[in-house]
């Protein structure tokens, strides 16, 4: 996959399959868009390409931080995986703010991208104050020449699958649902950082810690069943996501994985920890003593889990 980022200069020399959008999660609808656009290419012979921006609009236009499902390189990989030919994320400038639809189209879609078909959802929006509409690609498409694919939105019973949907979920610790509606599961890269050293000094569970970035939109705070990539291999494991209110002093917003069957340093090492089922909330104990009594219940919980 070519990954284009940080430039307003690219021109992508072969005509293409492009989509637009944010891609946040890369869930079951945008799973039905990409898939979409693989079918078109075994037709047409044309290379696939995704337009997003580095950084929400919405973060820039309002002034509020927004949290998101996958960061920027967790985007990136999740496409690599899936096979598109081009991932291009525009900066969201002020030049950009301000473009109208027809222009967006016209130079950024037909022009820089070389667009040949287009696909998108029935709700996609760009351009200036988000004017610009499937509508809008309809009526340019015969001028320009390309052709327009809008696909329907995936759904859940009678609500459209989207990363509004897929937050709330996170927010309520339902990762099981959350992972339904991304059609995989929700899951944490990082790199393996040294910890306050609790967990195998005095607890006795070695554990392995990541700190996501702020970006990053975490479940609701409290214990997880997990599964653990690490170089390729897959481990069972319980997660813990939150401050870790037992242990005094400063503690940041951590992800602090046990895994059963390793015991090696995974210091420096990038892990992908994927949450499977909520076990319970994170919860300040009274003693260290307690704090272990917990995490040995949450062990047998996780190991019940992986034995069904």
């Amino acid at each position: 996959m070519r990954y284009i980022a940080g430039t307003t200069e690219f021109q992508i020399e072969e005509p293409t399959i492009v989509t637009l959008g944010k891609f946040d999660g890369r869930h079951r609808g945008h799973q039905k868009l990409l898939g979409t656009m693989k079918e078109l290419k075994k037709s047409t012979g044309y290379a696939t390409a995704i337009f997003t921006f580095s950084i929400a609009p919405a973060a820039l236009m309002t002034g509020e931080p927004q949290t998101v499902i996958t960061t920027n390189l967790e985007r990136r990989n999740n496409m690599e995986k899936t096979g598109i030919d081009y991932l291009v994320e525009y900066p969201f400038s002020q030049d950009m703010r301000h473009m109208g639809p027809d222009e967006f189209v016209r130079k950024i879609l037909v022009g820089y991208m070389a667009a040949r078909v287009i696909v998108v959802g029935p709700d996609c929006s760009f351009g200036y104050k988000g004017a610009g509409d499937a509508r809008l690609l309809r009526e340019l498409s015969g001028e320009l020449g390309y052709e327009l694919y809008v696909i329907e939105k995936e759904k859940d019973d009678l609500r459209d699958i989207s990363s509004t949907y897929i937050r709330e979920e996170l927010d309520a610790g339902n990762v099981e649902k959350a992972n339904e509606l991304l059609g995989e599961p929700y899951a944490i890269h990082g790199t393996v950082v040294h910890g306050n050293h609790i967990g195998g000094r005095i607890l006795g569970f070695p554990t392995a810690n990541i700190i996501p970035p702020p970006i990053k939109r975490l479940p609701k705070f409290g214990v997880y069943v997990s599964r653990v990539l690490v170089d390729g291999v897959s481990y069972c494991g319980v997660t813990n996501i939150g401050r870790k209110p037992t242990i005094q002093g400063e503690n940041p917003v951590g992800v602090e994985t046990y895994l059963f069957g390793l015991d090696e340093s995974l210091y420096g090492k990038n892990i992908e920890v994927q949450l499977l089922k909520f076990c319970r909330g994170e919860k300040k104990f009274a003693s260290l003593e307690e704090l272990k009594e917990a995490i040995a219940r949450d062990k047998a919980f996780a190991q019940e889990y992986f034995r069904k």
